[in-house]
């Protein structure tokens, strides 16, 4: 499908609603399917003309991949519908990035309580042993947030957490660890028991999920941690891929150091490094035997993230990416035109201290 679609093509109701079968941004009633690509720098290309995702939303005044949170939508906040609620009835502003997960170890049951609005049992998470089903992850604005911490009653109905259960890949490989969440607050969003079990909702529709009997469980399973505030997008991840003066020994280790947990660890990305001829390099995307570098952990990309974004200055953009293992980690992309720069095929090896 490359051709934009319209809300009606996925009905709100019965919760939790159609959902695309596709990863998709969501805008003003319709949406545009979405698909990964390496050599692009967002990692994705939004339908029909292939652009580049951070670019289509640069052009509608919107924050690239890099400033949005991945949240779990695993009820009807993957319903494109339900999203133009959102906007109608709680003010949710810009275009909503949706991208299709594999959860293994996950699944969306049934809650123990109706909901009051409608009398439909809404979903809860719980961890699922064996289990894999495909949800989404949408990527939100902290404006964005706000408003779904409203529509999810965080700290009533559900509580805001980050998940360490599981695992959840987003179609292009990369795996999203510690994605947020929101799982049952109190017993009525607890998991309901039927005979003595957890009711997945890919098993029994919403008409089924009304009519089941059964009691809350004393918790959902999951290793959760608990979200207090307002989450940066600069948290996650909390790791950096360096291959040009930021790595160890090159001349702005000192820079990055203080902030480094752990010992580095040399690792291949996928891309090519180009000598820009200036006492850097510009790394860009793509596929292929892949660029070598160190790959740092930060003790708090919060604090580190915003120095490092001044010394690389706007000649590079932050973006995330995947490792071959499905690692995500933040790094540095050459924002402009490599065009006649030599590649460098054994990585960076100027400008030691």
């Amino acid at each position: 499908m490359t051709q934009p679609f319209t809300d009606d093509s996925h009905p709100a109701e019965p919760y939790p609603g159609a959902r695309p079968g596709h990863c998709f941004v969501h805008l003003d009633g319709a949406g545009w399917p979405v698909t990964p690509d390496p050599a692009a720098d967002s990692g994705w290309r939004v339908a029909p003309d292939g652009q580049d995702l951070d670019d289509w939303l640069a052009d509608r005044g919107e924050p690239p991949l890099a400033g949005r949170l991945p949240v779990l939508a695993y009820g009807s906040n993957a319903n494109p519908a339900k999203v133009t609620w959102l906007r109608a009835e709680l003010g949710l502003t810009g275009p909503a990035v949706v991208l299709r997960a594999r959860c293994a170890g996950l699944a969306a049951v049934w809650a123990a309580g109706l909901r009051r609005t409608d009398g439909q049992r809404p979903a809860t998470l719980a961890a699922a042993p064996g289990v894999e089903e495909e949800h989404a992850v949408w990527f939100a604005t902290p404006d964005q947030l706000r408003v779904l911490d409203r529509c999810e009653g965080r700290g009533l109905r559900y509580r805001l957490v980050r998940v360490h259960t599981g695992r959840v890949t987003l179609f292009n490989g990369a795996e999203v660890d510690g994605v947020l969440a929101y799982t049952g607050a109190g017993k009525r969003r607890m998991p309901l028991l039927a005979a003595g079990r957890p009711v997945r909702c890919a098993d029994v529709d919403q008409r089924g999920a009304r009519t089941l009997g059964g009691l809350p469980a004393e918790n959902d399973g999951l290793d959760v941690s608990p979200v207090h505030g307002d989450p940066s997008p600069d948290d996650w991840p909390d790791r950096l891929f360096t291959y040009g003066t930021l790595q160890p020994g090159m001349a702005a280790w000192d820079l990055v150091a203080p902030h480094v947990v752990g010992e580095p660890e040399a690792v291949r990305l996928p891309g090519a490094l180009h000598d820009t001829g200036r006492g850097y390099p510009a790394l860009r995307p793509g596929a292929g035997p892949g660029v070598p570098g160190r790959l740092l952990r930060l003790a708090s990309p919060e604090d580190a993230l915003p120095a490092l974004d001044e010394y690389e200055g706007p000649a590079y953009r932050r973006v995330r990416v995947p490792l071959p293992d499905g690692r995500v980690c933040w790094t540095y992309l050459w924002a402009g035109a490599v065009d006649g720069m030599p590649v460098l095929a054994d990585g960076w090896v100027g400008n030691h201290h």
